[in-house]
């Protein structure tokens, strides 16, 4: 059986390639099974494959969104980068719009974009990262570059497609 499709706001590759940087820096290695990366959509039902790919390609037709570090978030047992961005936001409550009824009561609640950078440690451990990064990163902006398809396979994911913005 097909595992839940995973949608993304795929960060071009400065911006990956930075972000991925301070994950593998600060995510306990033997946790980390996946890059940096920023889930729109955590379970969307495999059987809504194609409608998501006919919305994922539709939103890539436009002009890539304008996103920034809006402030550092403590996960508890982590940290991540929140992320704001008005146009993200609005793709991704088109996206839930359209897929009303089929969403997971986590993806149906409200969204809170973030890339988290280290999880599952001591909260004192966390404490510190969050310390050590302060407002270093405020308001330094982040390119998304696209859309991501994945699919859950228990761990990893498999990449199916990545729409591109065009517009």
């Amino acid at each position: 059986m097909a595992g839940p499709l995973i949608v993304t706001a795929e960060l071009a590759e400065p911006d990956f390639a930075w972000l991925n940087g301070l994950r593998c820096q600060h995510f306990p290695p033997e946790r980390n099974q996946l890059p940096a990366h920023l889930t729109m959509f955590h379970a969307i039902p495999p059987s809504a494959e194609d409608e998501v790919r006919g919305i994922l390609r539709r939103l890539a037709e436009y002009a890539a969104p304008r996103a920034w570090i809006a402030g550092v978030m403590n996960l508890g047992g982590g940290v991540a980068l929140r992320i704001a961005s008005d146009e993200l936001d609005a793709m991704r409550s088109e996206i839930a719009t359209r897929l009303h009824g089929l969403l997971t009561a986590q993806d149906s609640a409200g969204w809170s974009a973030h890339v988290t950078i280290q999880n599952k440690v001591a909260p004192k451990v966390a404490r510190a990262l969050i310390e050590a990064l302060g407002e270093t990163y405020d308001r330094r902006p982040v390119s998304i570059s696209g859309l991501g398809l994945h699919r859950y396979m228990g761990g990893p994911w498999e990449t199916l497609r990545t729409y591109s913005f065009r517009g």
